[in-house]
């Protein structure tokens, strides 16, 4: 079957892409920019990708299937066309990866406001790493499995990231709704995507949906420290298993400590020893992320022992690229690049600095691109989090005229509020300016740049004046 992307070039399309070609379809696609890494990937694996939408080249195509992303709306070229000649079937990448994909595996579903891409990483890295072969779809770019995608063998799960964001624009559904969830992690819950949910009832709304459709056979993997994921868990269907720090789990996280090497903790389940786990992560929310990945892949090796799963493997495990990820660092300055956009995932991040680099200084910079971040309906929760820094840098709010004024983040009123350590620039090569500046005076700094984009590629910017400038 000819299979034709629209969005292709995203981390989520070309990997699905990158799927069905491995399944034996032909693939093609389009994109209103090719950009690496995923344009090279693509090229790499003979898949055929064009720039910009055509309907008169979409109908010479005639592909068989057209995969619509979700950021493809009315008014697309090619869209319009697919609507008005209805010759060719289109459908949301969730449901195509439900038909080609999902449908025939023992699936692990991994939800959460927080932590998705890390916790599905960490799942199919402890499979491979206990004998196993699973199939995954990870929507970033892990550090340790060799691709972002991977068929893997029937008979072995199929770990997918399950996103509350919608499908399309013609179905508004979550795309977990898609995945036909065995084992289900529900890690945190939290108030974001304010472009398509009211209020945080209406996230939960979406959650409980996807909750009704876990089998009996299968497992829910629910964080006990979240209250608002325990709201969602009065049903008696599935098997609910409670993970996290709290007295009362199943799978209990105990003795966490952080240090620069990373940290160290121990995992007890139903009150027996499991692991000592000492790994190169930080934060206590990454160790909820290795004891919900550690239980699922549990699990599916043995559902009456999920601790016959070996966790030896977790100490050479390096996580995803822009998660903490260190992009420099000497003696006295280090930049992380991090893809944390909610205030709780900033302020946790924060936290965890403080405890790994005490003595030094703690730098915020921040990129408001995410359409919760770029309101200002959390604006209040984002001025806390930022506070908890020593020196806090905001750049531009990304395509500010997609927002009334009345409704946009105020991040040079957030900056007059939290007093001369907080400055908000006009554009981020302001920012970088303002920050290099900083960096010459007061050089023992820890700096993390906090986007789920680009941040204008700042961070590669200011790492190569400081390596072209040395240690001050």
């Amino acid at each position: 079957m000819h299979v034709y992307f629209m969005s292709i070039c995203g981390t989520g399309m070309g990997n699905a892409a990158l799927l069905l070609r491995d399944l034996g379809h032909r693939i093609s696609g389009a994109d209103e920019n090719t950009y690496p890494p995923m344009s090279d990937r693509l090229a790499e694996a003979g898949v055929e990708v064009m720039t910009g939408y055509d309907a008169e080249r979409l109908a010479k195509l005639n592909p068989d299937l057209v995969v619509v992303g979700n950021v493809n709306t009315r008014g697309n070229p090619e869209i319009e066309w697919l609507l008005d000649e209805r010759r060719i079937p289109y459908a949301s990448l969730p449901q195509v990866l439900s038909e080609l994909v999902l449908k025939p595996r023992r699936n692990i579903v991994v939800t959460g406001t927080h932590g998705k891409t890390t916790t599905t990483s960490l799942t199919a890295w402890l499979l491979c790493n206990n004998g196993f072969d699973p199939g995954y779809l990870v929507g970033g770019v892990p550090r340790d499995l060799p691709t972002g995608a991977k068929v893997g063998s029937l008979q072995h799960p199929f770990v997918i990231e399950g996103d509350e964001y919608d499908s399309a624009f013609f179905d508004k559904r979550s795309k977990f709704i898609h995945y036909l969830p065995h084992i289900l992690i529900l890690n945190n819950l939290e108030f974001d995507h304010a472009d398509i949910y009211r209020d945080l009832k209406d996230v939960q709304r979406s959650f409980q949906h996807l909750l009704k459709i876990v089998p009996r056979s299968g497992y829910v993997l629910a964080n006990g420290d979240d209250h608002h994921v325990r709201e969602l868990l009065n049903f008696k269907w599935t098997p609910v298993i409670i993970v996290g720090a709290g007295e009362n789990c199943d799978l209990r996280i105990v003795d966490f400590t952080e240090s620069p090497q990373g940290s160290s903790f121990k995992l007890f389940w139903k009150g027996q020893l499991w692991s000592e786990v000492r790994w190169h992560l930080w934060g206590l929310y990454n160790a909820r992320n290795v004891a919900m990945a550690a239980l699922a892949a549990g699990l599916s090796m043995d559902p009456e022992n999920p601790t016959r799963l070996l966790l030896d493997s977790l100490q050479d495990f390096k996580g995803v690229k822009k998660r903490q990820e260190v992009v420099f660092e000497d003696s006295r300055r280090v930049l992380i690049n991090d893809f944390a956009h909610h205030p709780s995932a900033i302020r946790q991040t924060l936290e965890s600095m403080r405890q790994r680099y005490q003595g030094k200084r703690i730098t915020l910079c921040f990129e408001a691109r995410s359409n919760t971040a770029c309101r200002n309906v959390l604006e209040s929760e984002f001025e806390a989090a930022f506070g908890t820094a020593d020196h806090i840098h905001l750049g531009a709010v990304y395509r500010p005229d997609r927002y009334a004024e009345d409704e946009r983040i105020d991040l040079p009123g957030i900056a007059s509020r939290l007093g001369p350590r907080a400055h908000a620039y006009r554009s981020n090569g302001e920012l970088a300016d303002g920050l290099l500046a900083s960096l010459q005076e007061d050089p023992d700094q820890v700096v993390c740049f906090f986007s789920n984009g680009s941040f204008d590629g700042i961070p590669s910017r200011v790492a190569a004046s400081l390596e072209t400038a040395g240690v001050q």
